[in-house]
């Protein structure tokens, strides 16, 4: 095994670095992966500009990068159900403790949970990286590493869709089409949503929607009001939707998510913005309308995994661009710049196929 472990650590706001640490050794329940495709998400991108997200502040060095899979390597001695050579999806978040959220099946809200790359614990996008078995899985022959490593976002659909309980013919009006809001396109269709309506500000990207399964597209200006934009929505869909999944985080979307959802329905929040917004409250709680938070997911890779195997559900569009982990700084800087979708790094010197 090469003794080099190419690693992305971002130092401070601003200092994003490669460099070559030593390759760990996997504790009894670890498994030492050989790290293959890492996407990047635009918390990374976040905490290379901005240095924090909310409450998790970068204070020492952290390797970033947690949408990701590999091979493993080599195996802990209490580890039963990997062997090497096993290609694995890694989900992120790994409990510390079994308190209270942990026993609920709720572990994603455990407040000491270990999660790749959210300061202080160091991510995945390096040659060699060891993780808990348990939140390892391993993944069927027909689908692919990038698949694998796109089970990351997938997750925060599934667990959207789930929040929002999307059922067969529900309709759904999705805010934002950026890697978030197509992946709950995606998942919202495959739970049988009958007529999914998308925003963004970006034509580009609603033309990729459409590509994915998306029935109706708007194209938001800045300026447009949340209550002509509801309307229009419900102009579109001949009703309100049932059902609004918000993924941009901005105030006015917040708002228009609220006014456009049917009375009695649901808008989830996944988008994170400031942390103070104004929203017509009044207006949702008189309608009888729940908004629901999301963090992140739990209990999704193995239905991820299901979904994919099956072909129900279909990740591989969302790869736009592909770079070496040597052009790590290269890949970020299109990701900041918000080119193409979701930006792919192949950790693999020997294997760069998807």
């Amino acid at each position: 095994m090469a003794q080099e472990n190419l690693s992305v650590v971002l130092h401070s706001q601003g200092d994003l670095r490669l460099e070559k640490r030593p390759v760990p050794e996997p504790g009894p329940n670890e498994v030492l992966l050989q790290m293959h495709s890492v996407g990047i998400c635009g918390s990374d991108v976040h905490y290379w500009q901005h240095g924090r997200i909310g409450d998790f502040v970068l204070t020492k060095p952290m390797v970033l990068g947690h949408e990701a899979s590999g091979r493993v390597v080599k195996v802990g001695s209490a580890v039963k159900h990997l062997k090497v050579g096993d290609r694995v999806a890694i989900e992120p978040g790994v409990p510390r403790e079994m308190d209270e959220f942990f026993k609920n099946g709720r572990y994603n809200l455990s407040p000491t949970i270990f999660f790749c790359a959210t300061p202080p614990d160091d991510g995945n996008l390096c040659r060699y990286y060891t993780h808990s078995a348990n939140f390892c899985y391993k993944l069927p022959d027909n689908v692919t590493f990038e698949e694998g490593a796109l089970i990351e976002p997938l997750s925060v659909g599934i667990h959207a869709c789930r929040r929002a309980g999307v059922r067969l013919g529900s309709t759904v009006f999705i805010c934002g089409a950026g890697p978030i809001g197509l992946v709950c396109l995606l998942v919202a269709k495959a739970m049988g949503a009958s007529q999914v309506v998308i925003t963004d500000l970006f034509p580009e990207r609603l033309t990729v929607a459409k590509e994915l399964g998306a029935d109706f597209q708007v194209t938001v200006k800045r300026g447009d009001g949340p209550q002509q934009l509801a309307k229009s929505v419900e102009d579109m869909l001949g009703a309100p939707p049932h059902i609004t999944i918000e993924c941009t985080g901005v105030e006015s979307s917040i708002q228009t998510a609220i006014y456009a959802t049917r009375s009695g329905g649901v808008v989830v929040l996944v988008g994170l913005g400031s942390e103070m917004a104004t929203i017509p409250l009044i207006n949702a709680a008189v309608r009888e309308v729940d908004i629901r938070g999301v963090f992140r997911y739990c209990n999704t890779w193995p239905m991820a995994i299901a979904m994919l195997a099956s072909g129900k559900v279909n990740v591989k569009p969302l790869v736009t661009h592909r770079f070496p982990l040597e052009q790590a700084v290269q890949a970020f800087e299109t990701t900041r710049q918000g080119l193409g979708i979701k930006v792919m790094l192949k950790c693999d010197q020997n294997d760069q196929n998807p």
